[in-house]
């Protein structure tokens, strides 16, 4: 199963239907990127975004998101474009002082951000959801784009190591990934309910596909899959799934996902990655430089579009947008394809 060549350009993508949607599930800074050139290439207020709560935790006594407020601070264009997290001009004077006290400074707040947390924490505690939270934020921040959590529920990412389980936080800022991992597990996942209107827009005439953003497949996408439901939605979907590699020649753009694969036995590449989806996946982008994988890929009955896919600016975020989008334009379901070969969906 082959998609065709592409000449439809974003900008006629979502003709049809005044109301069309693009659903894309997205971690921290590899998804806020592609997530960024998306509201370039489309109307921005027709992008919906679900934003991994893994790695949400409880330090110095306030709730921090860090997926969803990399979300919000690269949408708004408030981002720190050096880190690709946190707030450009940042200072940390209370930092300094936590420091200075001989208080916790593993994971760095800056002193904008911390009015992100402080706020957050203060309408959790009055019990407002984290949704309405996180909208009423995005409204603030100037962005028009829709940023949900996966869940109002609570879902923590828990690695597991050699030197025992740690929380994500702890594993990913204070430990710097150096722990051998052995495993993960998503604590509250089994009980967490998926976002009303993450289901809702899965199952809407008006959306034309989903994506997977490049995030890490394992610490970003599944704890978003983990949430009950999910990955059964995706695969009753009816329109194309799309994800893009997070694997460039053999090794992750940024973050652990080359060292987590290695560590659980899996190969390095985007082959593998397009396995670990392959129950509700429909097409695969990946880099020009593991070209070599495309054919392997197709077996599973995947469409495969290969692109450059690195994104280093505004411009490389808006053409792999672009190009993400006609590839889903032109992308049958994979289920019609395999009905027609005799064949059955893989389940998890």
């Amino acid at each position: 199963m082959t998609c065709s060549v592409f000449t439809v350009s974003s900008e006629n993508f979502l003709l049809g239907s005044p109301e069309s949607t693009i659903l894309a599930l997205s971690g921290g800074i590899g998804g806020a990127k592609l997530a960024l050139g998306l509201t370039q290439a489309i109307p921005p207020e027709k992008l919906m975004i679900v934003g991994n709560i893994g790695d949400d935790f409880v330090h110095c006594g306030l709730h921090i998101s860090p997926d969803l407020d990399t979300l919000m601070y690269t949408l708004s264009g408030k981002s720190d474009p050096e880190k690709g997290w946190g707030l450009a001009g940042e200072s940390w004077a209370v930092m300094q002082a936590m420091e200075d006290m001989g208080g916790e400074t593993w994971f760095q707040l800056g002193d904008r951000d911390l009015a992100t947390h402080l706020e957050r924490t203060r309408r959790l505690s009055e019990g407002d959801s984290l949704s309405d939270i996180t909208t009423d934020f995005c409204h603030k921040f100037g962005i028009d784009s829709q940023i949900i959590p996966a869940s109002n529920d609570s879902v923590r990412t828990i690695v597991e190591t050699t030197e025992g389980d740690l929380s994500f936080q702890n594993y990913f800022v204070q430990n710097r990934c150096q722990p051998i991992a052995t495993g993960l597990r998503f604590q509250g996942a089994d009980k967490a309910l998926p976002h009303p209107e993450f289901i809702k827009i899965l199952q809407s005439p008006f959306l034309k596909a989903v994506l997977i953003c490049p995030s890490n497949p394992f610490l970003s996408i599944d704890p978003i899959l983990a949430v009950q439901g999910v990955r059964e939605a995706l695969r009753g979907c009816s329109v194309p799934v799309i994800a893009v590699s997070p694997i460039i020649g053999s090794d992750s753009v940024k973050g652990p996902t080359a060292k987590y694969m290695r560590e659980l036995g899996l190969p390095v590449s985007a082959t593998a990655v397009a396995n670990y989806y392959s129950d509700f996946l429909d097409g695969f982008i990946l880099d020009t430089q593991d070209e070599k994988d495309a054919s392997e890929i197709r077996k599973m009955s995947i469409s495969v579009k290969v692109a450059e896919i690195l994104m280093k600016d505004l411009a490389t975020k808006t053409k792999l947008a672009n190009t993400v989008l006609d590839f889903s334009n032109n992308c049958s379901k994979r289920s019609l394809n395999l009905q027609k070969n005799g064949l059955k969906s893989p389940q998890l």
